[in-house]
């Protein structure tokens, strides 16, 4: 006898439809899984078989063979273990009730317990688009099952209770009705801390307004990792559409915090110097999401820049220029988002005191060299704001008078991109912030004055810039724009953004 039920896979972060087909026919018992299931998937044999026989259900005594289609597509995973035993169950008779309409997810345990996956916010989310009007997941992915609003969606903790809802016994409860626990958020430190620098806040202030990228270039212990690590506090809170993008990266890394729906931060991802390409652009055998594609609408903060190896650095250029990452493999090619703030610290030198008013350098000129050289001229490029943090005085460290906090800070960045939001809302653009401005929509967005313009063409000739610099300096004028409400770009915002690109010509000579 043949019988289907309904699942589904991934492609990066969108759903498509599994269907798992088994079939039981006379023969030697066998139990063969075909339709290029991995590793993970062929144990669903030994896991399905004890979770039957632990609950009470008869194994049959047949040849079983369960086809995973489409089954040109890798499988990978433990969320077909509940629609393989439920294909089986009806295959074998034992299970009379219609399965058509419903999707099915679940790991089983050798007890028949529901174990959570990985995953499920893109499946339940796209389940509406297949035809499915209801879908049944472990408990423990209940917040994530909330989120869909097409489909109803019930969460179960048991084979037994999957059974039991199928039957048309007592019902599961759907995944809104059940309570969920959030994790409190960890404190964040507040910029009223960070004595001094009121420039470096300023830029900071400006960065986080438009989500610009920002280099932080300055001695040990001038307070570059302390202004990068506070950004979440002055960052704005992420709209509906991006905490659902945000949170699917998340759940199909495997990292969505137990108990959460939809993640209502901004990421905030600090890598160590170490870590490999893939790990920061995303792949492997079964490729996952990396750390440009976890900080999407959110932060990616690299201390030590120069540290980081070429390849891992030189990675960043598509995310940075695309906003997106694709992984390319023999059978798949997937695109995750990463439309990320790159927030990147580093010394002037490997010493770190090149240029310090009262240290000396200890560095070699070539030294000097080969350690600016580490970051190269295109992703310096794709950084906005360019900005030297100076050494810290001892008045400034001394002195009693409370410097900006993060409140006022973020009053300033949230009434920027209320502006922005306004005006990418009238284009009818799926933009969020003036970093992200298309060049097709560059001059509707950022009129210019006339001063202004003579001054723009002016950095233009004597800079050197590319278009590229062009581009950043007129988006980063337009934020500055917005921060003092003006429509229209002004002598002064176009001068204080040119002044965010000079750095590259003073250490780099470029």
């Amino acid at each position: 006898m043949l019988a289907a039920v309904s699942s589904f896979g991934l492609s990066g972060i969108d759903a498509y439809p599994v269907t798992v087909e088994a079939d039981l026919s006379r023969g030697l018992p066998a139990f063969e899984i075909v339709g290029l299931p991995d590793a993970a998937v062929k144990e669903a044999r030994d896991r399905v078989r004890a979770a039957m026989k632990n609950t009470g259900l008869e194994f049959p005594t047949a040849r079983i063979v369960l086809n995973l289609a489409p089954a040109d597509r890798k499988k990978s995973g433990a969320a077909y273990d509940l629609a393989i035993l439920l294909a089986i169950l009806k295959a074998s008779g034992a299970l009379g009730a219609d399965l058509s309409g419903f999707g099915i997810l679940g790991e089983l345990s050798l007890g028949g317990e529901l174990r959570p996956l990985p995953g499920v916010l893109p499946m339940v989310l796209g389940a509406g688009a297949l035809g499915l009007r209801e879908v049944i997941v472990p408990f423990d992915n209940a917040p994530e099952g909330a989120v869909a609003q097409d489909v109803e969606v019930y969460a179960a903790k048991t084979v037994g209770e999957v059974l039991e809802h199928l039957r048309g016994g007592q019902r599961l409860p759907r995944c809104g009705a059940i309570p969920s626990e959030q994790a409190p958020l960890p404190p964040v430190p507040d910029y009223a801390d960070v004595k001094g620098q009121a420039e470096a806040k300023r830029a900071v202030t400006v960065a986080a307004a438009g989500m610009h990228n920002l280099l932080l270039l300055g001695p040990p212990g001038s307070g570059k990792s302390m202004l990068a690590r506070r950004l979440p506090s002055i960052l704005p809170p992420p709209g509906y559409a991006e905490q659902v993008e945000t949170t699917k990266l998340h759940s199909v890394a495997g990292l969505l915090p137990r108990g959460v729906g939809l993640m209502a931060q901004r990421p905030f991802r600090s890598p160590h110097h170490s870590i490999s390409a893939a790990g920061m652009a995303g792949g492997g055998v079964s490729p996952r999401p990396g750390e440009v594609s976890l900080a999407h609408h959110g932060v990616l903060f690299l201390d030590e820049l120069p540290e980081f190896s070429r390849p891992v650095t030189e990675g960043l250029r598509q995310p940075l220029e695309d906003g997106a990452v694709t992984i390319s493999r023999v059978g798949a090619r997937i695109t995750y988002p990463s439309r990320f703030m790159l927030v990147a610290a580093m010394n002037p030198c490997p010493c770190g005191y090149f240029g310090h008013p009262q240290k000396a350098c200890s560095c070699k000129p070539a030294a000097i060299e080969r350690y600016l050289g580490r970051v190269s001229g295109p992703l310096l490029d794709r950084i906005d704001i360019h900005l030297e943090v100076p050494a810290v005085d001892y008045e400034s460290l001394t002195g009693r008078a409370p410097g900006r906090s993060s409140a006022e800070m973020r009053r300033e960045v949230e009434a920027a991109r209320s502006i922005q939001l306004a005006r990418f809302s009238e284009l009818g653009a799926e933009i969020f912030s003036n970093a992200a401005i298309p060049r097709a929509l560059l001059e509707r967005c950022c009129p210019l004055t006339g001063e202004a313009q003579r001054m723009l063409r002016l950095a233009f000739e004597r800079l050197g810039l590319s278009a590229r610099g062009y581009d950043r300096i007129l988006k980063v004028a337009r934020t500055i724009a917005d921060l003092d409400g003006s429509e229209k770009i002004e002598s002064a915002h176009i001068a204080e953004a040119v002044q965010y690109r000079s750095l590259d010509r003073k250490y780099w000579n470029r």
